[in-house]
Order: structure tokens, then C-alpha cells, then sequence
């Protein structure tokens, strides 16, 4: 017999979190998250401060078999003309009852609250793990991406939930630089703009310009990202401090015009996924060494994100940074990158017709009306 159970206290949030690490425990493609990592997701992160999120557990007797965060995020509802609740943090055994209890629990809560719709998996932000693994199952996801079991997309679609978009991932050959006529574009850009490359490491000594930076990359997402929720001040604070420090010259690059103005930016790091799963969720004893030791190798790098502010875009800037990002592979010993996800139908992802390139992931958002 099934039962449901809110989370509310330190015991019930660490089995929550350690839960799909006895899920996939035989799964070799499965990157387990640092349990630290979650704790501050789940508890801590300040857009807490303004979204509210509720967590469940399915168990069977005392062992769990599902887990849910439901989460509103008001600021998305209030800027698309939405009542939606974001599901996220959703796992669960091949069972279309645990399945169908958690999302009733989750739309339950979320009609109380006046949501009409139900829509995921997604974090409280755009910046998070978000998109449900329909393709490349076979395949290591980035660290900041989400793996699941193929069975997740049928309990999906049993339960009524119909796709709202999809994401997709490739893989590029990465040390193979940029055709000619790629390089010869990027050039008369950078000089017809006067445009030239700052260093990453001094934007980082910078408080003001790291700030700047991510306005930037507001502005730069707000019309061409789906879904997209702009970061507060004190977002933009938090990825200052937790994740800009694993960011260097070697595989990123930030682009200023001639007053210094940045212009567009390539942000990639090495590869931690298998890292991660050797470190099997902690830090300790080991899982530090794993850590520090991946993000030097730069065989493998995850592309997380690149972009131009609203007044440079459509004007080849573009070109000019992926020649920058390329150069930079191809010096550091780079063979692969990952892509980030991006909405299928965006223009974007044309880019990667210029490199040698096979599909790595498709993932999926679904959506359905509370009650369906």
C-alpha cells in the first residue's frame, strides 16, 4: 500500500535527495548530484525568496519509490499571463500508481494554491536541470542535466501529459576548428565593429562588471529563450559567487566593443560527469579530488552557455566567438563538446551544421490542466 508523505524535516529532505541514488544505482549513465549541492537547491537558494515549492515521497512501507518538488514560481506566471505549477525533482519506480500520486499530490497542492496548469520537469529558474530525456538514453549527460529511465516518458503520457517542447543536445567535434569561410566572417566582424576579447579572469576580480555580465545575459535570453525567467539581484549574486569561479579563459571568452561594452560571451567547462559519479553524491572522502582533477581535463567540455546582447544580435556576432571558442579547443586539447539544450525550433542550433555534429539528447517539457 502506497503512501504519501510531505516532506518537513532534515530526515525525510536527505532521503528525498538520496533516493534516486538507489534508483539508478545500476544504471551507468546516471550522474549522481551532490547531495550538498541539493540541499541548497531545495533549501537555501534565494529564489526561495519568492517562489514557493512543496516536496513529497511515495513510500511503500518504510521504503521510498517516488519523490516530487512542486514548485510556483510567480514571476514566470506573471510574465507570460500563466497559472502554472513547475514539477521538478520527479522520480519514481516503473509504477503508474506511485507516478499518478505524485502528480495528483503535486496538482493538488498546486489548484489550492490557483494553478490551472501542471508543466515539467523544470527547475524554479531557466537555469537549472529542466526537460525529461525522451532520446540519447544510451548517452552521459552534461552535470547539469537531467537523466532518467525511458519508462518516465510512458507514465508521462499515461497520465494524460502532452508535449510542450523540446530541447535538443548535440555533440561536436571540437578540435577540428572552424571552416575557413567561418574564419574569414569572424574577422570582418571583428573588424568592421572593433570588437575585441577581454579576459574572463579580470571580469572576475570585477564585482560591477560580473554583475553587468549577467544583465547581459538577461537581456541577451529574455526574447530568444523559452520559458525564459530573467534573474534577480540577488540570483545574479548566488551564480556569482557558487558558479563563475569555475569559469577561465581556457574554454570561455567574453566579447567588448571598442567603449568596452560587452557584446556577447562563450561560457563551456570541462566535463565533471564522470567525476560526479565517482564522487557517488559527497565530497568526502574522495569526491573532491575527483572534482578538481575533471575540471583540468578539457578532453570532453559541456557548452553552457553563449549568447549577444539584444542590439548585436543578427549583426555575425556569433561567428566571431564560436571562432574564438574553437580556437580555444583546439589549443587546450578539447576532442568533444556537449551543447546545452536548445528549443528545437530556434534558429540557433543551426550553428552546429558548420562543425561535425551527431544528436546527443532530445528532452521534453510536458503539460497538462490540473485535474486532466
Amino acid at each position: 500500500m502506497y503512501k504519501v508523505y510531505e516532506v518537513t524535516n532534515r530526515s525525510e529532505l536527505m532521503s528525498f535527495i538520496s533516493f534516486p541514488d538507489r534508483l539508478y544505482k545500476s544504471c551507468g549513465q546516471y550522474v549522481p548530484a551532490l547531495h550538498s549541492d541539493q540541499v541548497f537547491s531545495l533549501t537555501k537558494t534565494t529564489t526561495l525568496s519568492y517562489c514557493k515549492r512543496k516536496m513529497w515521497l511515495i513510500k511503500d512501507g518504510y521504503k521510498v519509490v517516488g519523490r516530487i518538488c512542486a514548485m510556483i514560481n510567480p514571476r514566470y506566471n506573471e510574465l507570460y499571463g500563466k497559472k502554472r505549477v513547475r514539477f521538478g525533482w520527479f522520480d519514481c519506480i516503473n509504477d503508474i500508481e506511485v507516478a499518478r500520486l505524485l502528480i495528483n499530490t503535486a496538482g493538488s497542492w498546486a489548484k489550492e494554491q490557483g494553478m490551472t496548469e501542471i508543466h515539467g520537469p523544470l527547475y524554479y529558474n531557466t537555469l537549472g536541470k529542466q526537460g525529461m530525456l525522451v532520446e540519447g538514453f544510451e548517452n552521459t549527460p552534461p552535470f547539469n542535466c537531467l537523466y532518467n529511465f525511458p519508462y518516465y516518458n510512458d507514465l508521462m503520457k499515461e497520465l494524460g501529459f502532452e508535449k510542450e517542447c523540446d530541447w535538443l543536445q548535440y555533440k561536436i567535434v571540437a578540435n577540428h576548428g572552424v571552416p575557413e569561410k567561418a574564419r574569414r566572417v569572424a574577422k570582418l566582424v571583428e573588424e568592421r565593429y572593433n570588437l575585441h576579447f577581454g579576459s574572463i579572469d579580470d571580469l572576475k576580480k570585477d564585482p560591477e562588471m560580473m554583475r553587468k555580465f549577467f544583465r547581459v545575459y538577461n537581456e541577451s535570453f529574455a526574447q530568444t529563450v523559452y520559458n525564459f525567467v530573467p534573474f534577480t539581484e540577488a540570483e545574479i549574486e548566488e551564480e556569482i559567487s557558487s558558479s563563475m569561479r569555475f569559469v577561465s579563459d581556457k574554454a570561455s571568452c567574453v566579447l567588448f566593443d571598442e567603449n568596452n561594452e560587452i557584446v556577447a560571451f562563450g561560457i563551456s567547462f570541462p566535463s565533471i560527469s564522470e567525476a560526479l559519479k565517482k564522487a557517488k553524491g559527497s565530497l568526502f572522502p574522495f569526491g573532491w579530488y575527483h572534482l578538481k582533477k575533471a575540471l583540468k581535463n578539457y578532453e570532453v567540455t559541456d557548452l553552457m552557455i553563449n549568447g549577444a546582447v539584444p542590439e548585436w544580435q543578427n549583426k555575425g556576432v556569433s561567428a566571431v566567438y564560436y571562432k574564438e571558442m574553437a580556437d580555444k579547443a583546439v589549443k587546450i586539447g578539447n576532442r568533444w563538446a556537449i551543447s546545452n539544450p536548445q528549443l528545437e525550433s530556434n534558429s540557433a542550433v543551426n550553428i552546429w551544421n558548420s562543425y561535425e555534429h551527431e544528436p546527443f539528447m532530445r528532452r521534453r517539457c510536458y503539460i497538462k490542466k490540473i485535474g486532466d
